[in-house]
């Protein structure tokens, strides 16, 4: 058996497809299909079960997985070492961040952490808060930009910077006429809408497994209210450009906010509604110099003032 074949395994464990876990190894199916049986052969017992969805691990199968996430888990960590002792000069480091988010935080400080060392590569792998930690716990990720606080890490996490969830409409839209405004402490004047007067209009939410569609259900149900919701399974991008467009109110970020023509921003409240974003490490006393490297260069450009 060779690493490849743990990689199928948990591959395969992921989707719970062979079809689908094929497609995302660039494999055919027969190929990954062999391969299962010839682990099987070799192991002496059969890993998965066939299902009318797809497939599920059998008691073995579970055993076989775990076994697979630790291997390539120090196998990973070993590398890292080895990496360790060029002084940067080469390695690698695995960093996870939300799509919608990543897109916003990560080019700019991406860019100086790659002028600084440019022969260290950063694969990234875009998942939501909660897949980012499972991924870490299992050691595919050296580090990764989460929402906080953890669902599953109990240490090894460190805040990074508080993000603030706004209201987005279009310019035409009858909430700006409720909008209203306060100064805070720095001086700085904040156009802020209360989230009760809002409920004669239609709402655009994301799903309920992300971290935008759980905090904005909660603002809403924190205050007793139930909104009209036009749709409630969207990505927090589309919402946005619908909201841009006229078609409801949706949620985004402060740090994914563009300037579009024609759309207005909004605080909810006066107080605002902010969410604490954290850097990641797997669970364990250690981290690579690299992803060491690329969480200093991180910090250093989002908590300098």
């Amino acid at each position: 058996m060779e690493f490849r074949d743990l990689h199928y395994l948990l591959a395969i464990a992921q989707a719970k497809s062979i079809s689908k876990a094929a497609q995302g190894l660039f494999m055919s199916q027969s190929s990954l299909s062999q391969a299962l049986r010839l682990m099987e052969d070799e192991l002496g017992g059969k890993l998965f079960t066939r299902t009318s969805t797809g497939v599920r691990p059998t008691q073995a199968g579970e055993l076989m997985i775990q076994r697979a996430q630790k291997i390539l888990g120090e196998y990973h960590q070993t590398q890292q070492m080895i990496q360790d002792m060029e002084n940067l000069e080469a390695g690698r480091v695995d960093f996870g961040i939300s799509t919608f988010r990543g897109g916003y935080l990560l080019p700019p400080a991406l860019c100086r952490f790659c002028q600084r060392y440019p022969n260290i590569q950063v694969e990234i792998r875009e998942e939501n808060s909660m897949a980012l930690e499972q991924l870490l716990i299992e050691g595919q990720l050296d580090l990764a930009l989460i929402a906080l606080p953890p669902v599953k890490l109990k240490d090894q996490v460190e805040l990074l910077l508080q993000d603030e969830i706004l209201l987005v409409v279009s310019h035409d839209h009858p909430v700006n006429a409720l909008s209203r405004e306060c100064v805070l402490d720095t001086g700085e004047v904040r156009r802020y809408v209360e989230v009760e007067d809002t409920m004669d209009y239609d709402y655009i939410l994301s799903d309920y497994d992300t971290i935008l569609g759980s905090l904005s259900r909660a603002a809403f149900s924190q205050r007793g209210l139930v909104p009209k919701v036009r749709n409630g399974n969207l990505t927090a991008p589309f919402s946005a450009a619908m909201a841009r467009a006229g078609l409801g109110i949706a949620f985004t970020y402060r740090s994914c906010r563009e300037d579009y023509p024609h759309t207005q921003y909004y605080s909810i409240g006066p107080e605002g509604v902010f969410l604490d974003l954290g850097l990641a490490f797997p669970p364990g006393n250690y981290r690579s110099r690299a992803a060491l490297a690329l969480a200093d260069t991180l910090k250093q450009y989002y908590q300098t003032p």
